[in-house]
């Protein structure tokens, strides 16, 4: 058992009929049939919710057509991966280029991909859960097909269901039954990854307790054991992010370390979580304590390198410390205030003074004239105005309560007490 594929990668469609829904598509002379029939396969994108057959899809259109097939994530790769499979390709012939979760390409890297679709180098087929008309470049776009997946209805679960338990060696061999489906079909939420997910493991531990039948009870018992109730695209992930980032806020490493359980034991995306205590150690820590900033940024990079289990760790330790570092967001208050100053008052002359005069014309225009060089002066300050004439004396920048911005307070206000009033 600890030795094959997982029961979602043992049993990926081989035949048209093994597809749980998408009849719409791959019915009898219905259109990607026909095409995959054909041979002549454009490059496409695919649109659903998570666990409606994206990946199995373009995994098996290779197989119908043949066409050698190159999978990449949008969450690992970047242009440097694009290219290289883009190069082998045009060695060998055209190949689908299969790209989960394309949404999350910025604009370089799916520029990137425009030569290469042009040309008929590489068949591009991307998977995404979001709307491609705002998430993939309009270049790209318009030289793809968007077929749109459907949400998996009860039928089509429980007919895979079905279909698991008569194929799949594993379950014949030790002769798994389902006498109530009930909590499988629930716990899957539509997903037909996660059904045969909560079907594997519900089969293990019947077997562990030296039954062969699946209860609703044995799986409500087996899923709270072995499975957390979460959802990376729904909204208890909205909610958990959300109790996460405001325990941390809230300086309660106790709380903060529950939320990140759940969204590990969720399978949460360990780069998300780091992304978002990146932003907070700036966001609500800042200048309190700037090296919170650095221990982010760092567990961000070993996070990328590392990933679960082992990067749990990593998140665990950064956790701790930025829920009990002080607080303070005064960074966040004051760039805030700066932008809201922009819109309002537009774009302002920079005073002369402190304009660049890399050409002779310039210099003849005053610019640079009266700059005052702080280094030449005792304490590396000098009093001058920085800012432009209209908003003059405008304090963005308020210190926050706590011990370090006591310290960048007392020399603010040594050297513009009387200007800004700190």
């Amino acid at each position: 058992m600890a030795m094959q594929p997982p029961l979602p990668e043992r049993l990926r469609p081989k035949a048209y009929h093994e597809f749980a829904g998408q009849q719409h598509l791959l019915g009898e002379g219905k259109i990607l049939r026909r095409l995959i029939e054909s041979g002549n396969i454009p490059s496409m994108i695919f649109w659903g919710p998570p666990g409606v057959g994206k990946t199995s899809l373009a995994r098996f259109i290779a197989a119908q057509t043949r066409i050698p097939f190159y999978p990449l994530s949008a969450i690992d790769s970047g242009v440097k991966e694009l290219r290289k499979v883009i190069d082998e390709a045009s060695l060998k012939g055209r190949c689908i280029l299969f790209i989960d979760e394309i949404h999350r390409f910025n604009k370089t890297q799916q520029d990137a991909l425009l030569g290469a679709v042009e040309r008929g180098t590489v068949i591009l087929i991307g998977a995404t859960t979001e709307n491609p008309s705002f998430e993939v470049v309009p270049a790209l776009l318009s030289r793809c097909q968007v077929y749109v997946l459907k949400p998996l209805e009860r039928g089509d679960l429980e007919q895979l269901l079905a279909r698991a338990l008569s194929e799949d060696t594993w379950l014949r061999e030790n002769q798994i039954a389902v006498t109530e489906a009930e909590a499988i079909l629930r716990y899957s939420g539509g997903d037909a990854r996660k059904l045969l997910n909560v079907l594997e493991i519900a089969a293990s531990a019947a077997l562990a307790q030296g039954v062969k039948q699946i209860s609703n009870e044995l799986v409500e018992a087996a899923i709270q054991q072995k499975m957390a109730l979460y959802d990376k695209s729904g909204e208890m992930h909205y909610d958990i992010i959300s109790a996460f980032i405001k325990s941390i806020r809230g300086s309660d490493p106790n709380a903060a370390l529950y939320y990140l359980a759940r969204m590990i034991e969720g399978g949460e995306d360990p780069q998300f979580i780091a992304r978002r205590l990146v932003i907070l150690a700036s966001e609500d820590i800042g200048n309190a304590n700037p090296n919170a900033l650095l221990l982010a940024t760092s567990c961000f990079q070993a996070v990328s390198m590392i990933g679960y289990p082992e990067c749990r760790i990593i998140l665990s330790q950064v956790v701790i410390y930025l829920a009990a570092s002080p607080k303070s967001n005064s960074a966040y208050t004051a760039i805030d205030a700066a932008q809201q100053l922009v819109k309002k008052t537009g774009d302002l002359p920079v005073p002369l003074s402190i304009r660049n005069a890399p050409t002779a014309l310039m210099k003849n225009l005053q610019y640079g004239k009266d700059y005052l060089y702080a280094h030449d002066y005792e304490g590396n300050f000098v009093a001058m105005e920085f800012m432009p004439d209209a908003i003059r004396n405008t304090k963005l920048y308020e210190p926050g309560d706590n011990a370090r911005e006591k310290e960048l307070r007392a020399y603010l206000k040594k050297c513009w007490r009387e200007k800004y009033g700190y």
